[in-house]
């Protein structure tokens, strides 16, 4: 009885941080808006070394490789940054970042949102399907559409990342590292908390819908 009444005081608390944190960035929209966002013609010939491994236009052909077609623009600087400080770990892309500048990232950020994503084409998962629309209350699991959006578009004003047509297995090791603490630059540490509390199994589920939603 107790474990159910803490699970779901802290369901609440984590929707309760979505909403300030949307609250909070949104009423930042102008800044975002005044912001240069980067030449992306400029972008394109700085991203030539990224296509070994994220593919022609972003589009990436291995799953182990994150697609970075049509990304929202805040969450591709931030990450790049994060890669840079190396406040996010990774060898091969804190050593490819290093050189950069902040225009730099600026102009790849651009290059690459500005691409078409190619689309995964997925059976319906109803089982993450559930999960992504309504979440797991019980469990402590808000819904994703809150952040991704109904259509897994993400919110560009908020910096969260779009969804559809990622490769269910990036999504799926993305969930995972969130919830075995191998990543942790999210913000108030949402996304470690919700992935905490997902099985692999429903990460698995989740990230299969998510990968098939289209615009």
């Amino acid at each position: 009885m107790q474990r159910a009444l803490f699970l779901t005081q802290r369901f609440y608390m984590i929707k309760k941080t979505i909403r300030l944190g949307l609250i909070s960035l949104l009423a930042s929209a102008p800044t975002f808006a005044a912001n240069d966002s980067g030449d992306a013609s400029a972008g394109r010939g700085k991203t030539e070394i990224c296509a070994g491994c994220h593919g022609e236009e972003g589009n990436a052909a291995a799953p182990i490789f994150p697609k970075l077609a049509g990304q929202q623009l805040s969450y591709l600087e931030k990450q790049l940054k994060a890669f840079r400080s190396r406040e996010r770990v990774d060898p091969t892309m804190n050593a490819m970042t290093q050189s950069l500048s902040d225009a730099d990232i600026k102009d790849i950020a651009a290059y690459y949102n500005r691409q078409q994503i190619t689309l995964e084409n997925r059976e319906q998962d109803h089982r993450g399907e559930k999960i992504y629309r309504s979440g797991n209350p019980v469990n402590g699991v808000p819904s994703c559409v809150g952040c991704h959006g109904p259509t897994g578009a993400g919110n560009p004003a908020s910096g969260y990342p779009a969804l559809h047509g990622q490769f269910s297995a990036y999504l799926s090791k993305t969930l995972l590292d969130y919830k075995n603490g191998d990543r942790s630059n999210d913000p108030n540490l949402v996304m470690r908390s919700i992935a905490s509390r997902l099985t692999e199994a429903e990460i698995n589920a989740v990230a299969n819908y998510a990968s098939g939603l289209y615009q």
